[in-house]
């Protein structure tokens, strides 16, 4: 007694080639179609008669992917013996493209010289679906991340005769997913006190544009409250932690009183904050200095730096895509810094920020830049 099993098993091999769930074809070395099975004839509306005479494989391509076949699949079968996937547009008898992917072997006679290529065709349209679907998904993401990012770096700076702002923002390569660099500079007393704000979050996307807005409104919450840069930065490791936002965040907050002159200053693993004071070379100050955002537990509070600016004396603040390099020491980029904000200072401050993002572009290095100048103003 045979069993279905069995009479399955028994399917004649010339059933199992026609009908087989991807197309087959036999040519000869230079293309031209030798044998086809019903299902390629099905796929493509090309009757069997009209494919064996005389058609090559390659008349069957786009143009797109008939340069293709010259330029690398043909070379690579000669070279390999074989190729996998290779995915091109097959044009079918009403003028439409079949998305496929072509496996070949090459057949060699006795000699070694080309006899036959063996060409197996698979339909990839549901996978060439897919594929848009997921590349447009992640446009999405990504106009949604740009989205939010302008609007948090879009708000209105301090203004008063007292200080003169500047700021610019470069994104690492134009198109692509947004990083989680920001600045911000509010009121903390009207007129009086200004915060400044320059912070680096880890990672990008609208992962991180939605931790940096985060972050951002944190910081403004816990400025508004009047706390001084190292305590407001404690409190900000507290929300970090139970909200679990910006870990391993960077991040310098200043506070700056314009009648006085006083600047105090906390560098969570950031880099740290620029002085260009008239008559001096531009240097950096380290004080204040400690890990980045919910990093590790600190044994006690953040410290503070603190100085008094001189009338026309301008602090920058800075993520490190404007000094960071592939392939030297960081200190390189840092005097590179140092050798522009040089040369500049005798520039309006309202030039100063995209000018330093400009004198210290690197094209082949792709980082987001964030600078942030704040100028006291003469009296």
């Amino acid at each position: 007694m045979t069993t279905d099993d069995d009479a399955l098993l028994d399917d004649p091999a010339e059933d199992l080639f026609e009908d087989a769930p991807c197309g087959y074809l036999t040519t000869r070395p230079d293309g031209t179609i030798l044998r086809v099975n019903r299902t390629f004839e099905a796929w493509t509306g090309l009757s069997r008669e009209r494919l064996l005479a005389g058609t090559r494989l390659q008349d069957l391509l786009s143009p797109g992917a008939r340069i293709y076949h010259e330029t690398h699949y043909a070379p690579l079968l000669q070279m390999q013996g074989s190729v996998r996937e290779i995915a091109v547009e097959i044009v079918r008898a009403d003028g439409s493209r079949l998305p496929a992917l072509l496996n070949s072997v090459l057949q060699r006679d006795a000699d070694g010289r080309p006899r036959a290529v063996r060409t197996t065709v698979f339909d990839a349209t549901d996978r060439r679906r897919y594929e848009q679907e997921l590349l447009d998904a992640r446009r999405r993401e990504q106009e949604i991340a740009q989205e939010l990012q302008r609007s948090l770096l879009s708000g209105a700076l301090p203004e008063s005769p007292s200080l003169e702002l500047d700021v610019a923002y470069r994104p690492s390569v134009s198109g692509l997913e947004v990083g989680g660099d920001w600045y911000d500079a509010f009121w903390l007393d009207e007129g009086e006190t200004v915060g400044l704000v320059v912070g680096d979050v880890v990672g990008r996307g609208i992962a991180a544009a939605a931790a940096m807005g985060q972050l951002r409104s944190a910081v403004r919450a816990l400025a508004s409250t009047g706390l001084p840069p190292g305590p407001l930065l404690d409190a900000l490791d507290g929300y970090a932690r139970r909200h679990g936002v910006g870990q391993a965040a960077t991040l310098v907050v200043a506070r700056l009183h314009l009648a006085t002159g006083e600047l105090g200053w906390t560098c969570a693993g950031h880099p740290p904050p620029l002085l260009v004071v008239p008559g001096e070379e531009p240097r950096y100050v380290w004080d204040g200095r400690s890990v980045p955002l919910d990093a590790v537990a600190l044994p006690g509070p953040r410290p503070e730096g603190s100085l008094v600016l001189a009338p026309g004396s301008t602090v920058v603040l800075y993520t490190d895509g404007l000094i960071e390099r592939r392939r030297e020491p960081l200190t390189d980029g840092m005097d590179r810094l140092l050798g522009a904000s040089a040369q500049r200072r005798e520039r309006p401050v309202a030039e100063l920020a995209a000018s330093l993002v400009h004198a210290l572009h690197d094209p082949e290095h792709p980082d987001d830049v964030c600078v942030l100048a704040a100028c006291l103003a003469t009296r």
